[in-house]
């Protein structure tokens, strides 16, 4: 691993960002318009939309909070401006004092029903946004240290050269990210099923093996209350076009992803890694639910492996697709950041491959734009536990 040196956006808290966004976010699916508009009048703004924020339940609203406080709290976010309706469920002055407490940074809210209607909370917003984003122009990059980086793992339209190819390079990429201090997220829990056995055997204790297994069960036990097998939406139509025939063959070339180190830690949709070193966190097999989750649980930076190919990104992180696929890299060229295909065809060992995705993090870190930010493929999805009230 080449000694460069790394940059980033030291935040109030300590934490380091690799991008000092300014996030427009609204806490209730009534603010998407509004946000959209505010930001649309600010250089540089990010606006993500939900559905959600209103008639929801219990542990349902609680990550929709926990979410939204974590997404804002991202260190790659230099500022934030939390937009509500006044009567939802998840209200916006909660969701910015955490985010202000939590991180020191700049952050306001505004109530569009206290400020007299859309038009003069867009009016507002914007006058907000300027003054934020003057701000956080201020912030300079200084040298951090990889150990402070929390990169987030995701697999996505998989195919058969996803397991033995971009998955398995990732994985080496995770074990000397991990040997270097730094803590690496694998998520999707659908795409543990089947092959938990294996990472619960390199849990560093029984309490983390438990908590392994506790959440795979949960959500099979999701599948069966719904009186259906998760086989029907996991391996999906493209995986199985692909190659991929079950969901256990699909999890074994998924855990590739995490390499070998020791399971140090396990956490909820949406929390934030207490632990260095490889965390699992408990998220859906949906690409974009499962990145929105990670990045609310404070990950700079996304490995996303992929076979069929995919443009998926998130709002506020960098997200590098990796390709095992020769025909895929060739046709879907516009959004695979890096080809491994080197690999099936012979010309690359699994390390070398692993040693040109720390490069290329490296690069990333240090303001290189990914392609699916630079189309400025801006994906944000809550994971919704119940139904809508």
């Amino acid at each position: 691993m080449k000694n460069i040196k790394l940059t980033g956006y030291r935040r109030p808290n300590g934490k380091v960002g690799i991008r000092n966004h300014l996030l427009v976010m609204p806490t209730v699916a009534c603010a998407n318009e509004t946000v959209k508009a505010i930001a649309e009048k600010i250089q540089g703004a990010i606006a993500i939309n939900h559905q959600h924020g209103c008639s929801q339940l219990g542990r349902d609203s609680e990550q929709t909070k926990r979410t939204l406080i974590g997404f804002g709290s991202n260190p790659n976010v230099g500022g934030v401006i939390v937009v509500g309706l006044g009567c939802e469920t998840v209200l916006a002055p909660p969701v910015a004092e955490a985010i202000q407490q939590k991180t020191g940074k700049p952050v306001e809210y505004l109530i569009i029903q206290e400020t007299g209607g859309t038009d003069r909370t867009i009016e507002e917003g914007i006058k907000v946004g300027l003054d934020i984003n003057n701000q956080i122009s201020k912030c300079q990059r200084e040298p951090i240290d990889l150990s402070e980086l929390i990169v987030s793992l995701e697999c996505g339209g998989s195919d058969v050269t996803s397991g033995i190819a971009a998955n398995p390079a990732v994985g080496e990429a995770s074990d000397l990210l991990v040997q270097k201090g730094a803590t690496v997220i694998l998520s999707e829990t659908t795409e543990l099923i089947g092959a938990e056995h294996l990472l619960a055997s390199r849990a560093v204790n029984d309490t983390v093996k438990r908590r392994l297994l506790e959440i795979v069960k949960r959500m099979e036990k999701k599948a069966i209350e719904m009186g259906v097998s998760i086989t029907g939406a996991n391996p999906t139509p493209g995986n199985i076009e692909g190659g991929l025939t079950t969901i256990e063959e699909k999890s074994l070339g998924c855990v590739y992803k995490a390499g070998t180190s020791p399971v140090a830690e396990v956490i909820e949709y949406a929390e934030t890694p207490l632990q260095r070193g490889l965390v699992i966190m408990d998220t859906p097999g949906n690409d974009i639910e499962s990145i929105t989750g990670m990045a609310a649980g404070g990950s700079q930076i996304c490995l996303f492996t992929t076979g069929r190919g995919t443009p998926t990104g998130s709002a506020i992180m960098p997200v590098i697709k990796i390709c095992g696929n020769p025909k895929t890299c060739k046709t879907m060229k516009e959004n695979i950041d890096l080809d491994v295909s080197t690999i099936i065809l012979g010309e690359e060992t699994l390390k070398d491959a692993a040693k040109r995705i720390i490069q290329e993090i490296f690069e990333v870190v240090n303001g290189k734009l990914t392609l699916a930010e630079a189309k400025k493929m801006h994906g944000f999805a809550i994971n919704r536990i119940g139904p809508t009230m």
